[in-house]
């Protein structure tokens, strides 16, 4: 076999075990001569992609969370530091990693959205925490930093995205 059709054969077996086999309106647009030979690929392909392959592609959502004492993240030493994957499944060192990705879900991965618990009572001492926020959302790059007066009001925006 020569080279270049050795290569276009790994690939092409490469993106049917990452994407998965071709299926639904990718067929659709084809014509019927090349449906047939693309559907008997697929199968062939099928018994080799395995079981938990993602079905298509997704936008990746991948963060690292650092959490210091300090005012500002220049100035701040990480003490803390997670890593929160939500796509396709919720991952990661984040120890709520499931309940993080549902809350991000639900404000689009928009950090600022997050409010304060209801009921969260904390003193008001000045012990400032700096949690910072580098990644991908959604195919997105993502930059945050925000510091919090102390740990319990960092605690207490959202339940769980900044609780680690």
């Amino acid at each position: 076999m020569p080279t270049t059709a050795r290569w276009a054969a790994t690939l092409t077996l490469t993106a049917a075990a990452v994407c998965g086999p071709l299926g639904g309106p990718a067929l659709a647009t084809t014509a019927p001569a090349t449906q047939t030979t693309v559907t008997q690929t697929a199968a062939t392909q099928a018994h080799a992609t395995p079981a938990l392959a993602p079905s298509g592609l997704y936008a990746p959502s991948a963060l690292v969370l650092t959490m210091g004492h300090g005012e500002t993240a220049a100035t701040v030493t990480p003490e803390r530091a997670v890593t929160l994957n939500c796509a396709p499944t919720p991952s990661g060192t984040h120890p709520a990693a499931y309940d993080a990705c549902a809350e991000l879900r639900a404000v689009n991965g928009d950090f600022d959205a997050l409010s304060l618990r209801d009921g969260a009572l904390c003193t008001r001492q000045f012990d400032p925490v700096v949690v910072t926020v580098a990644g991908v959302w959604r195919g997105k790059r993502v930059a945050y930093e925000r510091t919090f007066a102390n740990e319990c009001v960092k605690n207490s925006y959202g339940t769980t995205v900044f609780t680690f």
